[in-house]
């Protein structure tokens, strides 16, 4: 299994609650509330994959690398490592949510195009979520 630590653009700064991207939010007319943390958060839900947009900044700020092991979350705090699982093909992969999405109701996260490859994701998947630390 691949980690978030074997790729030095993952990595973010410590966690700071009062960062712009971990205060309440607005899309398309909805509100989303970062939790004030990840302890305990586990979810099964369907992930989708993002990677056109290489070199383009995330919410924490961080340049997007598509190969990389990174992932954007609604709620997650950022940066969170989360254990994503595809439960399909079993196969796990360790990501730092650094971005803020997907923004559509039937998904729980959106992965790198590096990460949704290491667990053999080439569309959508259910996958479950778990918390695994900060950065």
């Amino acid at each position: 299994m691949m980690t978030s630590s074997q790729f030095p653009e993952a990595k973010l700064p410590a966690y700071n609650r009062l960062a712009a991207y971990n205060k309440p939010y607005k899309v398309k007319g909805k509100t989303y509330a970062p939790l004030p943390s990840a302890v305990g958060y586990k979810a099964t839900g369907m992930a989708s994959w993002y990677g056109g947009q290489s070199g383009s900044r995330t919410a924490s700020g961080a340049r997007f690398h598509p190969h990389g092991l990174s992932a954007a979350h609604k709620t997650l705090p950022i940066p969170s490592r989360v254990k994503v699982t595809n439960l399909k093909t079993g196969r796990s992969v360790e990501v730092m949510i650094n971005d803020r999405g997907p923004f559509k109701s039937d998904r729980l996260i959106d992965l790198s195009q590096g990460a949704a490859k290491q667990i053999g994701i080439s569309g959508l998947a259910e996958v479950s979520v778990e918390y695994i630390g900060d950065s």
